[in-house]
C-alpha cells in the first residue's frame, strides 16, 4: 500500500513538472520540438498546461516593459550592457539607453515565429542590437557637438523611429527609447566642448552688454534730442509772441502811453534830474 501511495505521489510530481503556466497578463506559446509536427504552435491564453515531452512552453508578457541597457552591474544584467557609438569625427561616445515597450497580443505567434525566443532573449540580444545599430547609423552623420549638446534629443528621437519602424509589423511596440543620465566623451573633448561653451557665453555677455550699452546711449540721445527741441519750441513761442506785441505797439501806439498812465502813481518826482511821465496834453484851442 505504501509503495502505491509513493508511486502515485512521485507520478503526481511528474505530471506537475511536466506543466507549464501561462501568468495573467502574457500569452503562451506552445512549440513542439521533435516529431511529425515538429515546429508546430499553439497559442494559449493564461492558465495551466500540460507541456510534455518534446514540447517548449514560452511565455510573452503583454504589458509594458522596461529594460535599460547601462554600464552598471545593478542594472538589467550584471554585465557592461552599455551603447557606444561614434560621431562623424570618428569620436567615440559611451551611452546608457533605456526602452520601454509592450508586446502586441495578437501578434505573439508572429514574434515568436520571427525570432524562435522567448522574451528576455529578444530583449537582451535583438532589441539590443536594433538600439546600438540605430545609433551608429544616425550618428554618424553628426559632429560632437551637436551629439552633446541641443542635437541630443533629436538623435534619440531617430533612434526611437528606427526601431519602432523594424520591430513594429512583427507586434513590438516601442513606447519610449531614452537616455540615462549624461552621455560619456573622452575626458579631453569634454574639456573642449566646455571651454567652447564657455567662450560663446562670454561673447554672448559682451554682445549683450554693447546692445544695453547702445540703448542707454540711444536713450541720453533722445533724453537729449527731446530737451533741445523742447527749448527751441519755448524759444519760439516766446520770439513768435514778442513780433506779436511788437507788432501790436506799431498798429496802437497809444497803448504805450495808456499802459505808463495807468502805472504811474500822480506824484512828479522829487529829486533833480528826475524824467517827468511822458504825458501829451491838448490845449483848448486843439494845438498840442
Amino acid at each position: 500500500m505504501k509503495r502505491v501511495v509513493k508511486l502515485s505521489l512521485s507520478l503526481s510530481a511528474l505530471l506537475l513538472a511536466a506543466c507549464s503556466k501561462v501568468p495573467a497578463g502574457n500569452v503562451g506559446v506552445k512549440f513542439q520540438m521533435y516529431g511529425d509536427g515538429k515546429g508546430a504552435l499553439q497559442e494559449l491564453p493564461p492558465g495551466r498546461y500540460w507541456v510534455g515531452w518534446g514540447y517548449e512552453m514560452y511565455t510573452f508578457p503583454t504589458f509594458t516593459q522596461t529594460y535599460t541597457f547601462t554600464r552598471s552591474s545593478n542594472e538589467g544584467r550584471p554585465v557592461d550592457e552599455s551603447i557606444s557609438f561614434q560621431t562623424s569625427q570618428g569620436l567615440t561616445v559611451n551611452a546608457d539607453v533605456g526602452i520601454t515597450y509592450h508586446i502586441d497580443p495578437s501578434k505573439v505567434t508572429l514574434i515568436f515565429q520571427k525570432y524562435r525566443k522567448g522574451i528576455d532573449e529578444i530583449t537582451d540580444v535583438y532589441l539590443r542590437n536594433m538600439v546600438r545599430d540605430a545609433l551608429v547609423k544616425e550618428a554618424a552623420s553628426l559632429d560632437i557637438e551637436s551629439v552633446y549638446g541641443k542635437g541630443k534629443a533629436n538623435l534619440i528621437e531617430s533612434v526611437q523611429r528606427d526601431v519602432s519602424d523594424e520591430v513594429g509589423p512583427v507586434g513590438i511596440v516601442v513606447e519610449k527609447i531614452y537616455w540615462i543620465g549624461e552621455l560619456r566623451l573622452p575626458e579631453n573633448v569634454v574639456q573642449s566642448i566646455n571651454a567652447k561653451i564657455q567662450a560663446t557665453q562670454m561673447a554672448e555677455q559682451r554682445q549683450n552688454e554693447v546692445a544695453q550699452a547702445q540703448a542707454e546711449a540711444q536713450k541720453v540721445e533722445a533724453e537729449a534730442q527731446g530737451q533741445a527741441q523742447a527749448r527751441i519750441t519755448i524759444a519760439e513761442a516766446e520770439a513768435k509772441a514778442i513780433a506779436l506785441k511788437g507788432e501790436a505797439l506799431r498798429q496802437n501806439p497809444n497803448v504805450v502811453q495808456m499802459s505808463a498812465i495807468e502805472k504811474w502813481d500822480g506824484r512828479l518826482p522829487t529829486y533833480s534830474g528826475g524824467a517827468l511821465p511822458f504825458l501829451h496834453l491838448n490845449a483848448p484851442d486843439g494845438n498840442k
